[in-house]
């Protein structure tokens, strides 16, 4: 594993946005979200879309947005292959919610499938609530949903 010293976390750009999405298999592997990663996110959003950075490439990432109600919505949080476990995925989540917060949000909202255990276990780790929602994602469509106010510590 590579240690989290040596990387910085900044807007993300349209560049890095292509390059995640050629990397995609480093991020997630098997499981094809393709669909879900938006240009709209990064060129709308930019200081709640972030990149973590490093000499060999982008590690992580987040792509989230601020609602009209003060939500700060993780849409998307993904570490590379290589650098899981180094406490990277809770400095991005660190850093979206310091620039969301900075953006007018209360609170922080993501939500994942019932089936990712991982994710439910991190978002937890990080003091979200979880509770799951039936019919979430449409007819039959369960999703776990995490909800924490504001401020996060690091």
């Amino acid at each position: 594993m590579i240690p989290v010293m040596g990387i910085h976390i900044a807007p993300a750009q349209v560049a890095d946005f292509h390059q995640v999405l050629a990397d995609h298999s480093r991020y997630w592997g098997e499981r094809d979200l393709r669909s879900l990663h938006l240009l709209a996110l990064v060129q709308e959003f930019g200081s709640t879309c972030l990149v973590a950075r490093a000499e060999d490439g982008i590690r992580g990432y987040v792509f989230g947005f601020v609602t009209p109600d003060g939500t700060g919505y993780v849409h998307l949080i993904a570490t590379r292959d290589d650098a899981r476990g180094t406490g990277l995925g809770r400095r991005l989540y660190t850093a979206f919610a310091e620039s969301a917060e900075r953006d007018g949000a209360r609170r922080l909202k993501a939500i994942t499938s019932v089936e990712n255990t991982g994710s439910i276990a991190f978002h937890r780790s990080l003091g979200f609530d979880t509770k799951i929602v039936d019919d979430y994602n449409g007819p039959g469509r369960a999703m776990a949903v995490f909800l924490r106010d504001l401020p996060i510590a690091g």
